[in-house]
């Protein structure tokens, strides 16, 4: 009797061995969640959670909007009548021909841009394979050792391991028994052996080639043993080279920064700036990009003049302005603007020294007769913008932008982050010809540098530089003659929107841009 009792108990303890086995191999039982009270009695319960109604879910959006979840593309949502859809301003009948080369130009830029390791890769559970999931790196055309390779588990009679490249091959740098190692030098290496210390001795020595010349791409690398699988990224790339600027044995503001601007009819505006600029900085460097049909020389030291074809535009002068400074940063400022007291350039170059940011604005005012200062809370909502960038579908993509800054400036009371400024920042030069001014736009322009920059430029501002902006009109007879021709290039008409609309539609492959309120 007391033989069977063992009996019966050995065999449910087999048993339950069995099923606990088959519950924890991945794929075989569908998992449950055991809910227990503390007491003995445990329920099991089969969850089928329904998802939360959209509304409720606004507080994950960014911006306080639908969140995105679920979408596949972003929708161009008529938050205020701030919103524009970019096909409807397309000129002629030719809209269709317009999105149609947009596409292959799109297409394009996919291929030589988008990279295999925007891939979601899930690691398996209860997996025996060990391997690197970031960090590994190549030079196109050199050989790494692969880092972290090794396979845990019970040996087998015969145990395999494989490795799989799409762009490069595998070798081993030891020399293994014949029969173990095969593909060498091929996208695929097969190692088999019943003792996985060899295993794993030979992985720790193999070593993966580029065998392209590319700039920048990545190669998914598949790992398998038995019914194991993993994938892992290397990356495939050119180290960009290295860029300094010397800053001189003093690190002077005058070897730091270079002030660059634009004129076109308003000289009297300039010498005012200039004449401002060198009551505080008398030695800096002053860049003038000039695009007026009849031309003044501005005389001085430490001022260069570039003189461009009559009306050339806007953004091309930035552009050549920008090409010639030599120095680590650049100031942008309007030509309309004035130098005070409380324009501490040092501070500007300060933020940029110890953080991140590749741009920071100070902050502009206007003065009135009696000197008191006006328009800051204007320029506060108008000037400094968040944008947010969604991912389309086949119509193309979306800007969002809300008045504000996403968060403070850590270390800089007074400072945020945010995504558009005024024409009064300092910016590190590299950067911003890297992003450059698109000189299709001529006349009138502004936001669109920065749409550009998105994903690049990483932009701030501060309140506790200042710069003057100066009083309009009470000028002579003269002075008010050239304003009134100045204006004329600068009135805004449907055509002036429409082709600057077309052109950021095309360029950025935006189907909308909304301005949202806060």
């Amino acid at each position: 009797m007391q033989l069977k009792t063992y009996c019966l108990i050995f065999m449910i303890i087999v048993l339950e061995a069995f099923f606990i086995s088959l519950i924890l191999r991945p794929g075989i039982i569908k998992s449950r969640i055991l809910f227990t009270d503390g007491k003995k009695n445990t329920t099991p319960v089969d969850l089928h959670l329904k998802l939360k109604p959209l509304n409720k879910l606004k507080f994950l959006s960014p911006y306080g909007s639908d969140w995105t979840f679920g979408r596949n593309a972003c929708s161009c949502r008529i938050l205020n009548p701030g919103m524009f859809t970019y096909d409807k301003f397309y000129a002629g009948n030719d809209n269709l021909a317009i999105i149609n080369r947009r596409g292959l130009q799109y297409e394009q830029y996919k291929k030589r841009n988008e990279s295999p390791a925007k891939k979601v890769i899930i690691a398996q559970p209860h997996s025996p394979l060990s391997y690197p999931t970031h960090g590994v790196e190549v030079k196109p055309l050199y050989s790494i050792l692969i880092p972290g390779l090794a396979v845990h588990g019970m040996e087998g009679e015969s145990n395999t391991v494989k490795l799989t490249a799409t762009q490069g091959v595998f070798n081993t740098i030891v020399e293994t028994p014949d029969g173990v190692v095969h593909g060498s030098g091929e996208k695929e290496l097969t190692i088999r052996s019943p003792s996985l210390a060899i295993i794993n001795n030979i992985l720790k020595h193999v070593t993966y080639t580029s065998k392209k010349y590319q700039i920048l791409s990545t190669d998914l690398v598949s790992f398998q043993f038995e019914e194991y699988t993993a994938e892992f990224a290397i990356l495939i790339r050119v180290p960009p080279m290295i860029r300094l600027f010397d800053p001189g044995p003093d690190n002077s503001i005058d070897s730091l920064v270079t002030i660059v601007t634009k004129t076109f009819f308003r000289y009297h505006k300039l010498r005012i700036l200039i004449s401002s600029i060198r009551k505080f900085y008398p030695k800096i460097m002053i860049i003038i990009a000039d695009d007026t049909d009849v031309t003044e020389k501005i005389e001085g030291p430490y001022i260069l003049q570039y003189i461009m074809p009559f009306a050339k535009g806007w953004f091309a002068g930035r552009n050549l302005a920008v090409s010639q400074v030599t120095t680590k940063y650049l100031l942008w400022v309007d030509e309309d603007f004035e130098f005070t007291q409380e324009t501490k350039l040092e501070k500007l170059v300060e933020v940029l020294e110890k953080t991140n940011l590749d741009l920071v604005r100070g902050h502009f005012f206007q003065q009135c007769a009696k000197g008191e200062e006006v328009g800051a809370s204007v320029d506060q909502r108008v000037f400094t913008l968040k944008l947010w960038y969604e991912e389309g579908d086949d119509e193309g993509d979306c800007v969002f932008s809300q008045h504000g800054s996403f968060h403070p400036l850590d270390g800089f009371p007074g400072c945020v982050v945010t995504s558009v400024v005024v024409n009064f920042f300092l910016a590190r030069t590299e950067k911003v010809r890297s992003v450059g001014f698109d000189p299709r736009f001529a006349r009138i322009a502004h936001t669109e540098f920065f749409i550009d920059g998105i994903g690049s430029l990483l932009v701030g501002y501060c309140t506790n530089v200042k710069v003057g902006h100066q009083k309009k009109g009470a000028g002579n007879k003269a002075q008010n003659e050239v304003e009134n021709k100045y204006a004329t290039f600068r009135r805004f008409d449907r055509t002036k929107l429409q082709s600057r609309l077309d052109t950021t539609s095309f360029k950025n492959r935006l189907k909308c841009y909304t301005r949202m309120k806060v």
